[in-house]
């Protein structure tokens, strides 16, 4: 067993001194040093905030001294080859008084990189070896360190080295793994678990009780576990909690917190049905790993992210939705297909095609979209004569067959395996991969396409479990979906209120599903019909200035590994004040949607991942809705139709202004508001002032919405307050019924509304 501890010069000076005097240390420079000389050297090194020195134990043995140092404050400084990450190393192997055995010195120089890369900002580890130190030269390359060049340093000549993370995982073989490090994932299960308090009692599944005295201190008792934390409280019942403040207890001995081990405690009152635990265990877990995945790869400062591009932003969301605890499940998906297929992963994917027999396929098109065109463009030029080529190869005539585009998991673990029979009889044909790069949205099954970035996004099926679904397509269901974005997009199109809030739709413009295989033959529903399917939507990038920067507004809600928001990097950013850009984001994000729910009874389903923001000068200048066809419902009388008719919803009157108090001011703005008022850019009062003053000055606008505005009463002390972990905790397979949302919704009482004034 290997330790690294804090040098304590009174215990350790002997030890010290023997070392660095004993001739086989000569490359340390200290051969001629007195005892007082090395305690003076290191009480320096110790006082010095960029330079640490520490024992390392062997089974309990004093058996190596390492340095660790920050290569900026030393003689390495002003080096170009420096970068951010960087941490400079010294490691010294006992002299051995007896022989060593075999592998002595490479067991301790990996416990020492491990000692300096447990550090999750660390990215490279540097050394500068004497030149004509040929044995640690070899030790420092076999260990993944790459030797740069020479470079003076004082008393030698050195060969600067680095070593980065990645290579040195290489080198020991834990590349896949390395994520998966006690470090990094306490700090995902502290994260984790901060999150499960706080969302569990928004929700009100949990009550804390305030510590006697103890400042902003609460404590939460479950099962043999006893849970004291800090966390703050703010508007809509909204928990802040902070994870390293988390101090569990069990039967009075500390233990580190742990989100399975809380799920399982608390089990009795959050209602899962026992026989669905083990399912929601494994999506913990699963948002565990992704957690630390993250934490290891993806750390990326928000400093980096201000001025980034649509998808560089896209890649390095870290959270996932902002209420569910369980939000990464991707429960399918092995190690190498996270890497591959993970938004996280930021890697470009090509996707795969297959032939659908006409006969057994539905492919449905928006207003001024062909099928010739749709094609024709999505698979330009030699892909799909390739594709049509490989048709006539098989003796089968193109015209028969309509192209479906499939994620490479899908086809890999499902198609060519569960739908065998109808790839032997050529109902579908197996193409090959497409030519565009493509890369995964948050949303997981939605694609960007990178080579061609004016190009549609690509939806598809896939059978993961994720979030509570099996993120499949329906035909059935997706048929009218272009027909629904077509109403939509008009409606909304010719609005000149929501033209002038610069609020516009991306149309899901065309939808493709194949039927022809058993599962459509049986008499009752099943995932298995949603398994070979797609839609095309339209891009934002062709719509927007040169000048402005395209985000979904789920950057709003991000903090980075070291705890900083964008959104408040974005406001310190631009040219206004804080109240300034949150009146400019409210009336391009809560505005539109206020008239369209008074002006045609429209609501959406606006959440971070659904809507995508417009910034100018990290201002923003107005918003896009998506994802239509699935979220959006009209509650009221209007006018649609007959294609569209599906989309009409029968709800209670208390539920209609949930499309706002729910899914805007809870799902949204209460993260924004608080993110905001922690940051100390802007009070929680001021925030739900500004939304109130957008509401109201709404209104005002337009008196000819005053009876609409009096019946939805936005403003309206109090609303039910729907809760969503309620609804995965109740099914962890299907958390509601598409075809019934409203009868699927789980209610924890009333909640009083921020916007309506007397906020203190």
């Amino acid at each position: 067993m290997i330790t690294i501890e804090p040098l304590d010069l009174d215990r350790d000076l002997a030890l010290l001194h023997a070392w660095v005097t004993h001739p086989r240390s000569v490359f340390w420079m200290m051969q001629d040093a007195a005892p007082d000389d090395v305690r003076e050297e290191y009480a320096r090194i110790l006082a010095d905030p960029h330079h640490d020195a520490r024992l390392g134990l062997v089974d309990g043995r004093p058996s190596f001294l390492v340095e660790t140092y920050d290569p900026w404050h030393s003689a390495l400084g002003g080096l170009p080859e420096l970068q951010p990450g960087d941490v400079g190393m010294h490691v010294l192997v006992a002299p051995p008084d007896r022989d060593p055995e075999p592998g002595f010195t490479t067991r301790v120089f990996g416990a020492v990189l491990a000692h300096c890369f447990e550090d999750p900002a660390v990215r490279r580890v540097v050394v500068e070896p004497d030149v004509r130190n040929a044995a640690i030269r070899a030790k420092n390359v076999a260990a993944g360190f790459t030797e740069l060049r020479e470079v003076p340093v004082p008393g030698k000549t050195a060969m600067l080295s680095v070593c980065t993370r990645e290579a040195w995982e290489t080198a020991l073989g834990i590349r896949d793994s390395a994520h998966l490090a006690p470090a990094l994932l306490d700090r995902a299960q502290r994260h984790l678990v901060a999150k499960a308090l706080g969302e569990y009692a928004h929700e009100r599944l949990v009550a804390p009780e305030p510590v006697p005295g103890g400042h902003d201190r609460w404590r939460l008792a479950a099962g043999p576990s006893s849970y004291v934390f800090t966390a703050r409280v703010h508007e809509l019942e909204h928990w802040v909690v902070e994870p390293a403040s988390v101090e569990r207890t069990v039967d009075g001995v500390a233990v580190a917190p742990d989100a399975q081990d809380l799920i399982v405690e608390l089990a009795p009152c959050l209602g899962i049905p026992d026989q669905l635990l083990p399912t929601y265990l494994e999506e913990v877990a699963s948002t565990l790993a992704a957690a630390a995945w993250k934490l290891r790869h993806r750390r990326i400062p928000v400093a980096d992210l201000v001025d980034a591009n649509y998808q560089q932003i896209e890649a390095a969301m870290t959270e996932g939705h902002p209420a569910f605890v369980a939000n990464n499940g991707r429960i399918g998906y092995g190690l190498d297909d996270y890497q591959a297929f993970a938004p996280e992963a930021g890697r470009d994917v090509r996707l795969h095609w297959v032939a659908a027999r006409r006969a057994h396929t539905r492919l449905s098109l928006g207003v001024g979209v062909t099928e010739q065109e749709l094609y024709d463009a999505e698979l330009a030029g030699p892909v799909g004569d390739r594709f049509r080529a490989r048709l006539r190869g098989l003796g089968l005539d193109p015209a028969d067959y309509l192209f479906v585009p499939v994620h490479p998991w899908q086809w890999r673990n499902k198609l060519a395996i569960t739908f065998a029979p109808d790839l032997a009889r050529r109902d579908l044909v197996h193409l090959g991969e497409g030519a565009d790069e493509h890369r995964p949205q948050q949303s997981i099954r939605t694609f960007f396409n990178t080579s061609r970035p004016d190009r549609h996004y690509v939806k598809t099926a896939l059978a993961i479990q994720n979030m509570g679904f099996v993120r499949g397509l329906s035909p059935a269901y997706m048929e009218a979906t272009p027909a629904i974005n077509d109403w939509v997009a008009s409606t909304v199109s010719a609005d000149a209120e929501l033209r002038e809030c610069g609020f516009e739709v991306l149309r899901e413009l065309a939808a493709i599903g194949y039927t022809g295989d058993a599962f459509h033959r049986m008499a009752g529903p099943s995932p298995y019909r949603k398994m070979i399917a797609g839609l095309w939507r339209e891009s934002p990038v062709p719509r927007v200035a040169e000048d402005e920067q395209l985000t979904t507004m789920a950057a709003l809600l991000h903090r980075d590994a070291d705890g900083d928001a964008l959104v408040t990097a974005w406001i310190k950013a631009s040219p206004v004040d804080a109240a300034t850009w949150v009146r400019a984001y409210l009336r391009a994000y809560l505005r539109p949607l206020v008239h369209c729910l008074h002006a045609y009874d429209l609501a959406f389903m606006p959440h971070g991942e659904n809507l995508v923001l417009r910034l100018r000068d990290h201002v923003p200048t107005g918003a896009f809705m998506k994802d239509i066809g699935e979220e959006v419902a009209v509650m009221g009388d209007h006018p649609l139709p007959p294609e569209v008719e599906r989309i009409r919803g029968s709800f209670p009157e208390d539920v209609k202004a949930l499309a706002v108090h729910t899914d805007v001011f809870d799902g949204v703005l209460r993260f924004v508001a608080a993110i905001l008022a922690e940051d100390g850019v802007l009070s929680g009062a001021e925030f739900w002032s500004l939304v109130r003053e957008t509401i109201e000055e709404h209104a005002a606008d337009h008196p000819e919405l005053a009876e609409a505005a009096a019946r939805y009463d936005l403003l309206r002390p109090a609303f039910r307050h729907s809760c969503l972990n309620r609804l995965q905790l109740r099914n962890t397979l299907q958390m509601v019924d598409l075809t019934g949302q409203a009868e699927s919704l789980i209610f924890a009482g009333t909640m009083r509304n921020p916007a309506a004034g007397d906020v203190e």
